[in-house]
């Protein structure tokens, strides 16, 4: 009797050192999934830095996301995203909604590519995840992800640079800082009040010379 009562405490001692590396391996393998997701919904390369899930607490961290441009754009990085934080509401989730407490957002970067063909990077990918979004969509749905935003407490907004160029013409480059760091946006109601507030403070900071970057037949980056 004595071996099942060792045998059973080596069991769970074995148990416990595999929850433990899993918890710690966790985030690279969440890390790994939203690599590979992201990659199928875009046809484009990703890295991410590293990517945190709370456990305890729900809060997630995403560092260092940078999305490259396909080998009909150049293959430049086309995103650079240093940080994404999220603070939100668990219980709201269940009811698909997101509510947040505290978004911190820092795109660093934005590369705008027009190829050979006139085609741009930023129609391509929007095409592309539309179709994506309309194969995985309930016959029922008519639209959205399914989670609707409800709330954000603070977003603390940081926004860099912004370049376009032409693959016909890569010599002249067109570039625009916004330059806008920390700044805060609090009592955010809904995706519609977050596109509105992010606009009025892009075109504060010189941010409607965004439109100069782009042919007639296209949207700038959001564009609908």
């Amino acid at each position: 009797m004595k071996w099942l009562f060792r045998w059973a405490f080596r069991l769970l001692i074995l148990l416990l050192v595999l929850l433990v590396a899993g918890i710690l391996l966790l985030d690279t393998i969440l890390r790994s999934m939203a690599e590979r997701e992201i990659r199928s919904a875009t046809g484009m390369e990703v890295t991410i830095g590293s990517l945190s899930v709370g456990l305890f607490s729900p809060v997630i961290t995403i560092e260092n996301f940078k999305l490259y441009n396909t080998a009909e754009f150049g293959g430049s990085p086309f995103i650079d995203i240093p940080e994404l934080h999220v603070e939100y509401d668990r219980r709201a989730l269940f009811s698909r909604k997101l509510q947040c407490k505290l978004v911190r957002f820092n795109l660093a970067e934005v590369n705008v590519v027009q190829n050979k063909q006139g085609r741009m990077n930023t129609d391509t990918i929007q095409a592309r995840e539309q179709k994506a979004a309309n194969a995985n969509r309930p016959a029922n749905q008519k639209g959205g992800s399914g989670f609707a935003l409800t709330g954000i407490q603070t977003l603390n907004l940081s926004l860099g640079r912004v370049t376009m160029l032409n693959m016909n013409n890569p010599s002249q480059v067109k570039q625009l800082n916004l330059n806008i760091r920390n700044q805060v946006i609090p009592d955010i109601k809904n995706e519609q009040d977050l596109e509105l507030r992010i606009f009025l403070i892009i075109a504060q900071n010189g941010g409607l010379k965004l439109y100069d970057f782009f042919p007639r037949n296209s949207a700038a980056p959001g564009g609908r």
